[in-house]
């Protein structure tokens, strides 16, 4: 009869929980040993930094972050009807006062602030983006979705 069988089912549960651990130890320990900076040399791994702005790649995307912008803006400056719209979030903020939700109207009404300081962002972006596009152009660069 093996030694495990005559321990009682505490105790054999206790006995494999401390081979386990013992185990994870053991195969953590070389890890740890290089002071964890990753690489077997122990030397810390190369960091890398931007070598340019990115200009090619903005050009690129141009087209596309301006749709995202334009349709950001007409969903949140829509009429009560469209989803994500400041005018849904008021009717919303309306609806919980008049049922007299106040924590659901306190919630609202702080998603609200937030949504309609999005549209003041939204628009500087767009701003942006119209520069961006004068820039790009001047350069020759982006063409494509």
């Amino acid at each position: 009869m093996p030694a495990a069988n005559l321990l009682p089912a505490g105790r054999r549960i206790a006995a494999i929980g401390a081979l386990a651990l013992a185990g994870s130890l053991l195969v953590a320990a070389p890890a740890q040993a290089d002071g964890g900076k990753g690489s077997p040399s122990g030397a810390p791994a190369a960091a890398t930094t931007p070598k340019g702005d990115g200009a090619k790649g903005i050009c690129k995307r141009l087209p596309r972050t301006e749709e995202r912008v334009t349709k950001a803006l007409n969903r949140i400056n829509g009429d009560a009807t469209v989803v994500g719209s400041v005018a849904r979030l008021e009717q919303r903020v309306a609806n919980a006062k008049s049922a007299g939700h106040a924590e659901i109207q306190t919630y609202l009404s702080d998603r609200l602030t937030a949504r309609k300081a999005m549209v003041t962002t939204l628009q500087t972006r767009q701003k942006d983006l119209k520069s961006v596009a004068t820039w790009c152009a001047a350069q020759g660069e982006g063409s494509g979705k």
